[in-house]
């Protein structure tokens, strides 16, 4: 039987390759002589850097940045090794990861970290890249990761802007004379997962602000400030973010990527599984096996079980999916077009109790699984 592997990780207990191993070594002891394709995947948010080194034949390149509140830090990026694809995660220079509680508050914060994550890639020679922009810290529209890219943002007396969240309003003006000239010759792909206007009441600062730091009044100032410098976008480039899907992604990087970038707004998991080559795999498969920490209703969200069904279902491959907790009805798991769907859990405890056994779990799982399939001559009765 061939099995394909294609988990994202348990958050916190399991990373995706784990889950390869652990599950194989479940398979294997029924089947010795299965065929087991390992393809661990992720949506786009922190650690998908881990998943994707491999598929891009790529190394950790170290870089010095700017963090969210304009702090020197050092961080990596992934450059393939012919230097022409990068991947960038978003959340290892301006993600909230990075600041104190008692530091959070996104009228302060800025993505111009990002931007020279960015830059750096198009000065090594990288003509596609990848952007990931889950957990950011920031409310800022891209205008810090558009400044370190060359833009300047002016306000009413023309002077210059710090590139954060409480300075959208009062940007009158965009320069784009000085932007770096070998963006115009590059690839961008970001990592989107939802859906978010730029503004308004499901817009980035009145759905996130708060999450990020923001009172109930810095939200209405961001919103109206997102508000504005959506006019000024619009008046300079003649693009309407607002009619975005996603434009209110990570503070509004979301459209601002799209204005500032020429980026195409993407879902993550499915440009993970591209970098994967994850659908040529699945000829001749008979199951794929998918999991992550918690199957919920978010799940049919962008993540990557939702992600592997679409794909498996093209190809007509059912899909097993085992999780550390299973969180949904049988219709949402039809909804979903999951074959077959379990917890792994095994005994009543605390989470730290069920994390440390994950591995024991996981591979009793599969063991099970797979014996079931033996039993049934390779379908589930």
């Amino acid at each position: 039987m061939k099995f394909i592997l294609a988990p994202d990780k348990y958050k916190g207990s399991l990373t995706g390759r784990e889950f390869c191993e652990t599950v194989a070594r479940g398979i294997v002891k029924v089947f010795p002589n299965a065929e087991l394709i390992h393809r661990p995947l992720a949506d786009g948010g922190d650690g998908t850097i881990d998943v994707v080194a491999d598929y891009l034949n790529a190394s950790k390149v170290a870089v010095i940045v700017k963090d969210p509140l304009f702090r020197e830090i050092r961080i990596d990026y992934l450059l393939s090794d012919d230097k022409q694809t990068a991947f960038i995660e978003m959340s290892e220079a301006s993600g909230y990861k990075l600041l104190q509680k008692s530091e959070m508050n996104c009228m302060n914060t800025t993505s111009y970290g990002t931007g020279e994550l960015i830059l750096d890639a198009l000065e090594k020679g990288a003509r596609n890249i990848v952007l990931g922009i889950g957990g950011s810290a920031t409310n800022d529209g891209g205008m810090g990761m558009a400044k370190a890219l060359g833009y300047i943002f002016l306000d009413a007396n023309g002077d210059e802007l710090e590139p954060i969240g409480k300075n959208l309003g009062n940007v009158k003006e965009i320069q784009k004379g000085h932007v770096n000239s070998k963006l115009w010759d590059a690839k961008i792909q970001v990592a989107c997962d939802v859906n978010n206007p730029f503004y308004g009441t499901n817009g980035a600062a009145k759905v996130y602000g708060a999450q990020k730091g923001a009172s109930e009044e810095d939200i209405m100032v961001l919103d109206q400030g997102l508000e504005s410098f959506a006019e000024v976008l619009k008046s300079t480039f003649e693009v309407d973010v607002q009619q975005i899907a996603g434009a209110g992604a990570a503070g509004g990087l979301g459209g601002g990527a799209v204005v500032f970038l020429n980026a195409k707004l993407a879902s993550g998991v499915d440009l993970v599984m591209q970098l994967a080559n994850f659908d040529a795999v699945l000829e001749g498969a008979d199951w794929v096996i998918t999991g992550e920490g918690q199957l919920d209703g978010q799940t049919l969200s962008g993540k990557t079980i939702n992600g592997v069904v679409r794909s498996s279902k093209k190809y007509h491959v059912p899909v097993a999916a085992f999780c550390g907790s299973v969180d949904i009805s049988i219709e949402a798991m039809q909804q979903m077009g999951l074959d077959y769907a379990v917890s792994i859990l095994n005994q009543i405890g605390n989470l730290e109790e069920a994390k440390a056994k994950t591995i024991e779990n996981l591979e009793l799982a599969s063991y099970n699984f797979a014996h079931v399939l033996r039993l049934g001559k390779g379908q589930l009765k």
